[in-house]
């Protein structure tokens, strides 16, 4: 009965601690320097500011619209706003008016 023993290679015991440091390269880069790693955090929170203003002049202007609507459809359509929306859609001015353009 013959065994052979076969000389293990000099890389083999290489490739597990070489694999291993090649991934915790690569994850590790990308967590400090990527899309959403450690350094664009600045950037997102500039975002964020811009994001937060925009969202103040969106809510102030949906609640000025609310409330023009709420006084054309509470039932009882006031005068004035009748009058306003009507000369605006129609484009009509009476000849003893002045109109201010915008």
């Amino acid at each position: 009965m013959r065994t052979q023993f076969k000389k293990k290679r000099f890389w083999s015991r290489w490739v597990v601690p070489v694999l291993s440091v090649a991934c915790f390269s690569y994850f590790g880069f990308h967590s400090w320097s990527g899309a959403y790693g450690l350094n664009s955090a600045e950037a997102l929170e500039i975002r964020r500011a811009e994001l937060s203003e925009r969202l103040a002049t969106l809510t102030e202007r949906r609640q000025h619209l609310e409330r023009k609507v709420l006084l054309l459809s509470d039932g009882a359509v006031e005068a004035d706003m009748l009058d306003e929306r009507a000369r605006f859609l129609l484009n009509v001015a009476r000849e003893d008016e002045v109109v201010y353009f915008n």
